[in-house]
């Protein structure tokens, strides 16, 4: 029986600290689960999500806004968080 070494996912480390983008961008973004976060306003209204991707060209984040009726419309990509967050302002 050979042993296997236990390999850790790859996790790319997040650029910017939450709180600052949250503080100026006057928005809240509320960890879902690792690597998703939802996107609300001042008001408390769910505006959207920001997922974390990693590929081979590295780290990324795809905005998603809330529509009437459950659905969603993809706002884009972004190589930075900030960038993703500044789309629900």
């Amino acid at each position: 029986m050979t042993d296997t070494p236990f390999l850790a996912p790859l996790r790319a480390p997040v650029r910017a600290p939450l709180r600052d983008i949250a503080s100026v961008r006057g928005l809240a973004l509320v960890p879902v689960k690792d690597g998703l976060w939802r996107v609300t306003g001042r008001s408390g209204a769910v505006l959207g999500h920001i997922e974390r991707k990693l590929d081979d060209r590295g780290e990324s984040f795809a905005a998603r806004r809330l529509l009437p009726a459950t659905r969603t419309l993809d706002l884009g990509t972004f190589w930075q968080l900030a960038d993703a967050a500044d789309c629900f302002r």
